[in-house]
């Protein structure tokens, strides 16, 4: 009889399961604050723009700090950890680049830092920096102003120009849309990947709480408090934070200064 009632009632769980919608939201980044003009709104401040000036403030505290107190023959851990940095990015830009382009180290620096703690601030809770077009957008905006000056500087503005008629004057549309599709490209790369690892994870997340409150009913569990603990929410997401949140944002955010400087670099190729 027992055994009956326990089947039925895995019966009846099971066919709320399949009967149930997962709302998964993927909206985009909140108004969070905003100006008005009595009923007319006069503009607003995205929470990618709170969370960006939130890590710059955090970071120019951190870097204030490993900076202080320097001495000639490093005597602290966090003076070697700071020269450790600044040699890696001159390094990268040195191989990569060239010893002429050495004064981009300080940007190919602030822009992996920017990009890599805008991803992993969603392991706070924050929302990731980098799931905002408007974000990656205007780092691939910068890198491409550099791309335009550099071969300016290298070309002139005349062979600049001349440039898009090469090697004949007929594929002039093609190249001229092949140089839009590089910035756009690099945005989309990084927006794209990123977005794509929080989308699962909240599909994950709402179909682990569909499943933990089946299996709530199934065991007639009622209490309260289990409507803000879904047991199968334990683990598995943790798990997928350390690929979506971690991995994918550091590897995102060297594959985007990696193009950076492989695009600046073949830009400023003739520069004596």
């Amino acid at each position: 009889m027992e055994t009956a009632q326990a089947a039925s009632a895995l019966s009846a769980a099971a066919a709320g399961f399949f009967d149930t919608e997962l709302h998964v939201d993927v909206l985009g980044p909140r108004k969070m604050i905003t100006v008005m003009n009595g009923s007319e709104e006069l503009f607003s401040i995205s929470e990618t723009v709170v969370t960006g000036w939130l890590l710059i403030i955090l970071l120019f505290i951190l870097i204030k700090w490993l900076t202080s107190d320097l001495k000639v023959v490093p005597t602290s851990k966090k003076q070697v950890l700071a020269e450790w940095f600044v040699t890696f990015f001159n390094n990268l830009v040195k191989e990569n680049m060239g010893a002429k382009m050495m004064h981009l180290a300080p940007y190919i620096a602030t822009i992996f830092t920017f990009a890599l703690t805008g991803s992993l601030i969603s392991i706070f809770g924050f929302r990731s920096m980098t799931v905002d077009i408007n974000c990656t957008g205007t780092w691939a905006a910068l890198t491409f102003i550099l791309i335009t000056f550099y071969k300016i500087r290298s070309n002139g503005f005349g062979g600049y120009l001349k440039g898009f008629t090469e090697p004949v004057a007929v594929i002039t549309p093609i190249n001229i849309l092949s140089e839009i599709a590089t910035p756009v490209a690099m945005a989309l790369r990084m927006f794209g990947n990123i977005s794509s690892g929080m989308i699962i994870s909240s599909i994950v997340y709402a179909f682990l709480t569909v499943l933990s409150n089946v299996v709530y009913n199934a065991l007639a569990l009622n209490f309260s408090a289990l409507n803000y603990f879904h047991v199968f929410q334990v683990g598995i997401p943790a798990v997928l934070s350390i690929y979506f949140d971690f991995f994918s944002g550091v590897i995102q955010s060297y594959v985007f200064i990696m193009l950076t400087m492989a695009y600046v670099g073949d830009a400023a190729g003739k520069e004596d």
